[in-house]
């Protein structure tokens, strides 16, 4: 790995050589060259149909010349180092004037060069068919499917400036169902060790949810008060990340984000901390701004946001590390936060099996009636500002009576206020065990406990 690493910073010190060459010493310029190795072992039906690996190294380039930005990328090195600096070059030319360029980030180090598990990169295809048999045996007969992948990720960062970084993060993480004839169950976990995924301990989990979902009877759209596990918490946290704690979307006035201000419920507490010791996702930004931990909710108050350097040079405030490709666009997005439990923190990647269900558990005792949601899925925002969410339940849903699990439901229609449902007096209870989830948006992973809501809007049924 370190081989990577040291060759990753010998590229992108020769495209700053060439970009010295072909547009002078004033040129402003910044090199990420990223190496990604990807396992994936796919199984539907039961059994494992697919086996694939891919490994592609990336060069993107970012230049600022005579008032004006460009961006070029590459697949290619050796000779097509020079073609990117050139087209790039060429580019700036014919782009607008920016008059809200930034400048290069300065020369500052990283507080961590990445969790990796040399395990996890090494893995085999035995050893991730390994847990996909251990999954497929635990649903004893269900029908099942899902992925168990392996992501290696190696990059190094430098500037014209001074600034040179590198550092690399591995991800294991399994998704995975098991289905009878009218129900469905899940199991999903990431962490950067392959050794924390039990595909027997999911798969277990999968086919109780399964068969615990069976035949589930229908129930009138409403309030209801609910305990959401930690799938459908994570919906809530990656709305917040695109359009809550997303620096552009502030600056625009498009976010609900007030910092200062009591927006959430004190049981509340969101960060961001790749420098976390179980965190997955590199230890800089695309810019080259080391991340450290930020603290985006505390104790309900919201304290930040997130900010690119363009983003910031806006709000008169430093970046916080949270530039990726298209951020210009999308706006700079905290791409993995925890949900932090009041209380010691369990640490996040465990099983999400026996403690994890103990946790869930604990918040239906005090629940008179309600629901206990498993998961949401195409969720769709209606209202950007206040973060209306239209979606629907999936996975398992159950009515609780006096703290017992009596049935269970078939699936709703919502359309909730995210922040509203986590609103001060809202959150009656937070559960003491973290789960990751697998990160749809790259390395990193968004990490949460189940939570105990006072209200959730359910507005139908599944087909209306």
């Amino acid at each position: 790995m370190t081989t990577h690493v040291e060759t990753q910073l010998d590229v992108a010190g020769e495209v700053l050589d060439l970009v010295r060459a072909v547009s002078g010493a004033d040129a402003e310029a910044e090199v990420l060259v990223t190496r990604q190795e990807l396992a994936l072992t796919r199984f539907a039906n039961s059994y494992i149909h697919q086996n694939v690996a891919d490994t592609v190294t990336s060069v993107r380039l970012r230049l600022h010349l005579d008032g004006r930005t460009a961006v070029g990328s590459s697949t290619q090195l050796g000779d097509g180092l020079r073609a990117l600096v050139e087209r790039t070059a060429a580019a700036t030319r014919l782009s607008p004037p920016d008059p809200g360029w930034p400048g290069l980030t300065p020369t500052a180090p990283a507080a961590t060069s990445g969790n990796v598990d040399e395990a996890t990169v090494a893995a085999t295809p035995e050893e991730r068919a390994l847990r996909v048999r251990a999954f497929i045996d635990a649903a004893g007969g269900l029908t099942t499917a899902g992925y168990f992948r392996v992501n290696y990720v190696s990059a190094a960062f430098a500037n014209s400036a001074g600034q040179s970084l590198a550092g690399a993060t591995t991800e294991a993480a399994m998704d995975g169902i098991a289905r009878t004839g009218t129900s469905d169950g899940v199991a999903r976990l990431a962490s950067y060790r392959m050794a924390d995924i039990d595909g027997a301990v999911l798969g277990a989990r999968a086919a109780a949810k399964a068969l615990a979902s069976q035949d589930p009877v229908e129930l009138p759209p409403g309030r209801y008060e609910v305990v959401l596990e930690s799938d459908a918490v994570v919906d809530l946290l990656r709305n917040f990340a695109m359009y809550g704690f997303n620096g552009k979307a502030y600056l625009e006035r498009r976010s609900f984000a007030q910092p200062g201000e009591q927006q959430f419920d004190p049981a509340v507490t969101i960060v961001e901390d790749v420098t976390a010791p179980r965190a997955l996702g590199l230890p800089f930004d695309s810019e080259g701004t080391p991340k450290r931990r930020l603290e985006l909710v505390a104790a309900g108050v919201t304290r930040n946001v997130a900010h690119d350097r363009r983003t910031a040079a806006q709000a008169g405030t430093e970046s916080t590390g949270d530039a990726f490709p298209g951020a210009r666009a999308m706006g700079p997005i905290p791409l993995g936060m925890t949900m932090v439990p009041p209380g010691p923190e369990t640490p996040a990647g465990e099983a999400a099996g026996p403690a994890a269900d103990a946790s869930v558990l604990a918040l239906v005792a005090g629940v008179r009636r309600g629901l206990l949601v498993t998961d949401f899925w195409y969720t769709r925002v209606l209202d950007p500002r206040p973060l209306v969410v239209t979606g629907l339940t999936r996975n398992g849903v159950w009515l609780i009576e006096d703290g017992e699990i009596t049935q269970p439901v078939k699936n709703f229609r919502f359309t909730q206020a995210y922040p509203q449902a986590l609103a001060p007096g809202a959150v009656l209870g937070v559960g003491s065990h973290l789960v990751a989830q697998p990160g749809d948006w790259g390395s990193e992973s968004f990490v949460a406990p189940a939570v105990r809501l006072a209200s959730w809007n359910f507005t139908g049924g599944a087909s209306g």
